[in-house]
C-alpha cells in the first residue's frame, strides 16, 4: 500500500450544491426557492403565518394553567433504596436524609425535598427523614424495622413564618 492508495470510503463526503448555475445542474435559475416574493428572500419568511388567515396557534383554544406556588419533591421508591445500601452507597446505620442521597449519588439534586413512594421492599432497617411519604412506604420502612419522619417543608425566604 501506497500512501497514494489511501482514499475516504465511497459516499463517505458528499459535495455541497452549488445553487445557481444554470438549469441543467438541477439547482438553477430560482435555486431551489420556489417563486418570487417573501419566502424567496433571505431572513424574512415568517413562522405560522397562513396568509392573514387566523394562524393554527391562534384557533386552537387554551388549557390548563401553571401554579406557580407549585412545589416540585425528587421521589424515591424502597427499592431504589435498598439498591443504594446493598450497593454500599448509603449507609444504613445513620440517618438518610436528603445530604446522604445526594452524596451517595442516589438523587441527583434535592429539589424542594424528597417524597418516598412505596414501589418494591425494603430489606434493611432505616432512618428516614424526608418531606413526605405515602403510607405504604411508611408501612413497610415500619416493617423492616425502621422509622421514618416527616420534615415540615423548607420555608422560602420572604415568607411569613
Amino acid at each position: 500500500m501506497k500512501l497514494s492508495d489511501i482514499a475516504d470510503n465511497a459516499g463517505s463526503r458528499k459535495k455541497r450544491m452549488r445553487v445557481g448555475r444554470g438549469i441543467g445542474s438541477g439547482k438553477g435559475k430560482q435555486s431551489g426557492r420556489g417563486g418570487k416574493g417573501q419566502t424567496a428572500r433571505s431572513g424574512v419568511r415568517i413562522k405560522g403565518f397562513e396568509g392573514g388567515q387566523m394562524p393554527m396557534h391562534r384557533r386552537l383554544p387554551k388549557r390548563g394553567f401553571n401554579n406557580i406556588f407549585r412545589v416540585e419533591f425528587a421521589e424515591i421508591n424502597l427499592d431504589r433504596l435498598q439498591e443504594a445500601v446493598d450497593a454500599k452507597k448509603i449507609d444504613a446505620g445513620s440517618v438518610v436524609n436528603v445530604e446522604a442521597l445526594v452524596k451517595g449519588g442516589v438523587l441527583r439534586r434535592a429539589k424542594a425535598g424528597v417524597r418516598l413512594l412505596g414501589r418494591g421492599e425494603l430489606k434493611s432497617k432505616l432512618n428516614i427523614e424526608v418531606h413526605g411519604a405515602t403510607k405504604t412506604a411508611i408501612a413497610a420502612v415500619e416493617k423492616a424495622g425502621g422509622s421514618v419522619k416527616i420534615l415540615a417543608p423548607a420555608k422560602e425566604e420572604g415568607e411569613a413564618a
